[in-house]
């Protein structure tokens, strides 16, 4: 017998028929508004506390805020935010003083830009680069042709460390800029405060990912 898990990305419904949107809309066999309707009562239950009802309704409220022209009907809509802007917007509205700021070492110019802009925003701000602590990748088995830079005592990628100064210095919110595939993993673990991701790593489309997805039938057609 077919297990019927969750598959919403692959559900062959028109958007605006589905379960999901409409009261009486359709939907398949997998789908988690029909057959988990007790962790939809759950998540209620969730969103009820009161730091979790603010935090969701700002996220509405600045969801809403990135179109344009919705007096013309949705159909019309514009999007009018880059998202820079709307996690400025965002943390002012949930009235954090102190951001954190985690980055690539190779985004190191793009983190001093996003810095500066936070700080004339009037948030304080602590930022920490991916290399902090020093630490030798020998400590996680990494043999030398597994290094990028081939012959020398490379540090490691350090996420956990990254979490833990922000943890220490207190932030109420941190921004994710260009950390690699894992160790952004490991600081969403270990990281006390809320996170966004401002941009994430992909060192051969310029850090669009998506790049690659849109052009899927084309020059990456490989990847199928």
């Amino acid at each position: 017998m077919k297990e019927n898990i969750s598959n919403c990305a692959l559900c062959s419904f028109k958007i605006s028929d589905r379960l999901c949107r409409n009261e009486n809309g359709k939907f398949p066999v997998e789908c988690p508004t029909a057959n988990k309707k007790e962790l939809s009562q759950k998540a209620i239950e969730e969103y009820e506390k009161p730091e979790i009802y603010n935090f969701a309704k700002q996220a509405s409220v600045q969801e809403g805020e990135g179109y344009g022209q919705k007096e013309l009907g949705y159909a019309h809509l514009t999007p009018v935010k880059p998202r820079i802007l709307e996690i400025i917007e965002f943390a002012q509205k949930m009235k954090y003083s102190r951001l954190g700021l985690v980055f690539c070492m190779g985004l190191r110019k793009e983190a001093k830009i996003v810095e500066k802009l936070f700080l004339s925003k009037g948030f304080s701000m602590a930022s920490v680069i991916c290399k902090v602590g020093r630490i030798s990748k020998d400590k996680l088995g990494i043999k030398d042709e597994q290094k990028v830079d081939v012959g020398s005592a490379e540090t490691m990628c350090n996420p956990i460390m990254q979490a833990m100064v922000l943890n220490d210095e207190k932030t109420e919110f941190n921004i994710l800029l260009g950390l690699c595939v894992g160790h952004d993993s490991l600081f969403f673990k270990y990281a006390k405060a809320p996170c966004t991701v401002l941009a994430v790593k992909d060192r051969l489309l310029g850090h669009n990912p998506l790049a690659a997805i849109y052009n899927i039938d084309s020059y990456y057609r490989a990847l199928k």
